[in-house]
């Protein structure tokens, strides 16, 4: 049975029952049919041989010996920053493997220079002692010096590197207290470009950035050092501009998906976010070009579980979301007769075809054993997903604990990061599903990040629309007798100990391939991006989500 069909017997999507629905009042997608306008854009021959060209300079560059290892550092961080060290992979990790084995951690250095190395390090999985910045510290209290506050890059390199801590490292809890309260107080009175660098990274510090918006906002002030590679600038440009083709061709595809799904008519009660997820949750996670599958795949995927999600809080009875979740659990299109709503049904059906499809290519490439994986994880969803329906039917405000164990995984990541490995390729093996199956202190970290962010933004929001009856907040506030201002204080701090145990996870040696890691990480630096500026429905959040979207998927870089 066609969608088409399951439409056309929906009078409305609540035909089979009067019962009155609360209303999201979920506004219209800004961007609209905006990307099938690159249904024709070809990627330009030209260009490609003209990147391939810089791309063998700048190796050059990367494999010349240079004398000073302070200027490798500056090197691969530039590269690293621009967004193009994808390229170069293993010729960064040789250098670093060299300035590991063989440097003296800034014995000899200034204090910008020894936290480069350290976060440089740090990022690449080395287990380096931080130990490295005790000669910046006051002998008798354990503070940083004073005379490092007009040391502008060695504070804002300081600040960064903070961001790498793990548990228990005490003195870079005190460099980052100490940076950014000095930074804060100093930006508006530095020159321009360096002013605009420091506000830039007290409100988005590289740790936690989107590998695409960050190398945006680098080509954008690269140029204004002394110091800067003209060639590498051009290649950057460039290599921005190529990838950014490859990625509307693709967000091309997908909205063309979703206007054949005519959810706008067929589900007019759940958000229409096609693009935004793209963005947030796939581009984030992953941008490289061999990935253009996993993106795909990814991208639909989500979509299929933001409708899901307002099935389950926005709109279907307890009655209906009973059946739809026992549905998925028998994951059959024979089941689809047993559900009670047409709504329900042209979900269904598209939600079997999304994972059908992945099956058939899955299949070609003789990897069909991870589709179990990710069905199983879907499935996972969706019955925590009825279990916080049945609270809100309930009334009930569980403990934290009981909240947390269901909460984390209808942050959706588990079941997303699963998602992400199935299309990455040889380097994900069946070890690597298996492990994710153990729900590793990585994935838990990161779901950690997302629910308690997403709560603390729109916990709020949501108790007005009466689509939960609990968050992280309220269920703190219940069970410790705090105020709202004391649990938002202690949700935060888990928030900052989950980042240290993703921290701890990336160091060496790594259960899985370091690339798996890094798709892990990009989840929580997604949410970070995300719920930074508010909750979903803001005008500001939704403000800076489409300038994020203008600059890495809509405006080239000028060259």
């Amino acid at each position: 049975m066609s969608l088409q069909i399951l439409a056309s017997q929906a009078q409305r999507p609540d035909a089979v029952t009067d019962v009155k629905r609360p209303s999201a009042n979920f506004t219209p997608s800004i961007w609209g049919d905006h990307f099938l306008s690159y249904a024709t854009t070809e990627v330009d021959i030209k260009l490609e041989q003209h990147v391939r060209e810089l791309k063998e300079e700048v190796k050059r560059m990367l494999i010349d010996s240079f004398k000073n290892p302070s200027q490798q550092l500056d090197l691969v961080d530039d590269i690293q920053r621009l967004g193009v060290s994808y390229h170069f992979e293993n010729e960064i990790d040789e250098i670093l493997k060299q300035i590991h084995h063989n440097y003296s951690y800034g014995s000899e250095d200034d204090l910008y220079t020894t936290a480069l190395c350290f976060r440089l390090l740090r990022q690449q999985g080395y287990n380096v002692s931080c130990d490295m910045f005790n000669k910046y510290m006051e002998a008798n209290d354990q503070k940083f010096k004073a005379s490092l506050v007009s040391d502008v890059s060695g504070l804002l390199s300081l600040y960064e590197a903070a961001h790498l801590r793990i548990q228990g490292e005490d003195i870079l809890e005190e460099a980052l207290a100490f940076t950014t309260t000095h930074l804060e107080s100093i930006k508006h009175s530095l020159s321009p470009p360096i002013s605009k660098q420091v506000a830039h990274s007290l409100i988005q510090p590289l740790r936690k950035g989107i590998t695409r918006v960050e190398a945006r906002y680098y080509l954008s002030i690269y140029h204004e050092r002394d110091s800067h590679n003209e060639t590498l600038l051009t290649f950057a440009k460039l290599d921005f501009n190529l990838l950014q083709q490859v990625h509307q061709k693709e967000l091309c595809e997908i909205t063309r998906w979703w206007k054949d799904l005519d959810v706008r008519n067929t589900l007019p009660f759940i958000r229409d976010r096609v693009t935004k997820a793209y963005f947030v949750w796939v581009l984030s996670v992953y941008f490289e070009p061999q990935y253009s599958f996993a993106r795909r795949t990814s991208c639909k995927v989500t979509a299929m579980t933001s409708i899901m999600d307002d099935i389950y809080d926005a709109y279907g009875t307890l009655e209906e979301l009973e059946l739809f979740t026992k549905a998925i659990q028998r994951w059959d299109i024979c089941a689809i007769d047993l559900l009670p709503a047409d709504y329900m049904k042209v979900c269904y059906k598209a939600l079997l075809e999304v994972y059908t499809e992945i099956e058939e290519e899955l299949a070609k490439e003789k990897k069909l054993y991870r589709i179990h994986y990710a069905r199983e994880a879907m499935k996972k969803q969706a019955e925590n997903y009825f279990l916080e329906a049945k609270w809100l039917h309930q009334k009930h405000i569980p403990g934290m604990d009981e909240y947390m164990t269901v909460a984390l995984v209808t942050t959706g990541y588990p079941m997303l990061i699963t998602t992400s490995f199935v299309g990455m390729g040889d380097i994900a093996t069946q070890d690597s599903f298996d492990w994710l199956a153990t729900y590793p202190k990585a994935v838990k970290a990161v779901a950690v990040v997302g629910r308690l962010m997403d709560d603390i933004a729109d916990h709020k929001f949501e108790q007005k629309r009466g689509h939960v009856i609990a968050s992280a907040v309220e269920c703190y506030m219940k069970e410790y007798g705090a105020t709202e201002e004391e649990a938002i204080i202690e949700l935060r701090r888990k928030v900052s100990d989950a980042w240290k145990d993703l921290n701890e996870s990336f160091l060496l040696p790594n259960v899985v391939p370091r690339p798996l890691l890094t798709r892990i990480i990009n989840f929580a630096c997604a949410t970070d991006v995300v719920y930074k500026y508010g909750n979903g429905y803001t005008t500001l959040h939704d403000t800076v989500l489409k300038d994020f979207v203008i600059s890495t998927l809509v405006q080239p870089v000028p060259v």
